[in-house]
């Protein structure tokens, strides 16, 4: 796993960050944003491309290929894939991400209309389009298997993953580089945001991001990427990997409802999540932990808490939390960086903490992690993370701890 993200540029510091409390959320620094009337965002701190993407290779890419780059190094190195090991017809790449290259894109139009067409970028086009990352990504580990790029809003990420371990579950690809990447704390994109009334208002960074509690109101703009290398378990076996978790089961959806707005019902969710956990061969009560999607906007806390009651019970016992209460929403890449939270909760047998909660919304009767600190789960084997976009995308994955015992 790699990482880039408001709580670190390691899949170890955002781990470290998020059991922590660790708020990622502060003032906007990226550009003077009071015109917009939204404060506050989680900005990606101290990243150097240079570190592992490369001062030349980066100029060629929008900050979302160069987050997606940086956290697929990261990944590469810790799994110990290479050209040894790994045969490069059997090395894919399916990426998400939701809007791709907005720096790019504003930077470019204006550009154009204050300079002339003539004076556009000859790379806006390579560096702009959604694809890139996965492009990026292919040419950086030169894996000639597919190459994909998924573009579902804030479902991209997990859709990727999902739709990565169905390669390798079909006998398709052995190692799949996933995840997903985003970068739009520009002016465009908080702008476009805060016009559709999503983004919070709150000028307090600790009182930003509230999934689940009754003063919520809306959702905190985060940027980063995460990536994962997936892997057959005999091909691991066989190159004497690490192995940090198993992917068991993938549900995707469609509410079919309404353009932004989630069903209100939750039905869709649930089924995703009914899918991933069929998949797995397990039963509900058999999850002990939901990385909830959380977005802390009105419409979406309450109509998740109806899918995971409609497919846990009112009365579960299933531990609830939203990481983005400390990272913001990633968008495109939230899926991602929560399915790596997801992988820490089971590999250190710990449950985030939904940070920032004082008084849970009566519509939103789930069993929520403590607000003050993670809590123990020793005895945790699975865990699920949930993923709603605009568009009506439903993804969820089933993840469970790894052990050579069961």
């Amino acid at each position: 796993m790699g990482a880039v993200t408001p709580l670190g540029n390691t899949a170890d510091e955002f781990l470290n960050g998020i059991f922590a409390g660790k708020l990622g959320i502060d003032s906007i620094t990226k550009f003077d944003a009071k015109e917009t009337g939204i404060t506050v965002a989680a900005e990606v701190k101290n990243f150097d491309p240079q570190k592992r993407v490369g001062k030349k290779a980066a100029r060629r890419m929008d900050l979302f290929s160069q987050y997606a780059v940086d956290s697929a190094v990261a990944a590469v190195e810790q799994a110990g894939v290479n050209e040894t090991n790994t045969d490069a017809y059997d090395f894919g790449v399916i990426y998400g991400s939701g809007i791709g290259g907005l720096t790019t894109i504003q930077n470019q139009v204006i550009k154009m209309y204050t300079k002339g067409p003539q004076r556009v970028s000859p790379m806006f086009v390579p560096t702009s389009i959604v694809n890139m990352a996965a492009g990026n990504l292919a040419l950086r580990f030169k894996a000639k298997n597919t190459c994909t790029a998924i573009v579902t809003a804030c479902s991209s990420a997990t859709n990727a993953i999902g739709e990565a371990y169905r390669q390798i579950k079909e006998g398709r690809a052995q190692v799949m580089l996933t995840g997903g990447a985003e970068a739009s704390v520009n002016e465009i994109g908080i702008a476009g945001f805060a016009a559709l009334t999503a983004l919070s208002k709150a000028t307090d960074p600790a009182k930003a991001s509230l999934p689940f509690d009754q003063k919520r109101d809306g959702f905190v703009m985060g940027e980063g990427a995460a990536t994962l290398v997936l892997e057959s378990l005999e091909h691991a076996k066989k190159r004497g990997a690490q192995i940090l978790a198993e992917i068991v089961g993938y549900g995707s959806t469609c509410d079919a409802y309404h353009i932004t707005a989630p069903d209100p019902t939750g039905e869709g969710a649930a089924r995703a999540m009914e899918q991933a956990i069929n998949e797995a061969g397990i039963k509900p009560e058999e999850v002990g932990y939901i990385n909830a999607h959380g977005t802390a906007t009105q419409a979406n806390d309450a109509g998740e808490a109806n899918a995971i009651n409609q497919v846990f019970g009112k009365d579960s016992q299933v531990k609830v939390s939203s990481t983005k209460s400390m990272t913001g929403h990633l968008l495109g890449a939230a899926g991602a960086i929560e399915a790596v939270a997801t992988i820490g909760a089971l590999q250190r047998g710990q449950l985030p903490p939904n940070v920032g909660l004082t008084q849970q919304d009566p519509a939103c009767q789930v069993n929520l992690v403590n607000p003050q600190r993670s809590e123990p789960a020793t005895e945790l084997r699975y865990a699920i993370s949930n993923s709603l976009g605009f568009g009506g995308h439903n993804a969820v994955l089933a993840f469970k701890k790894w052990s050579e015992e069961f």
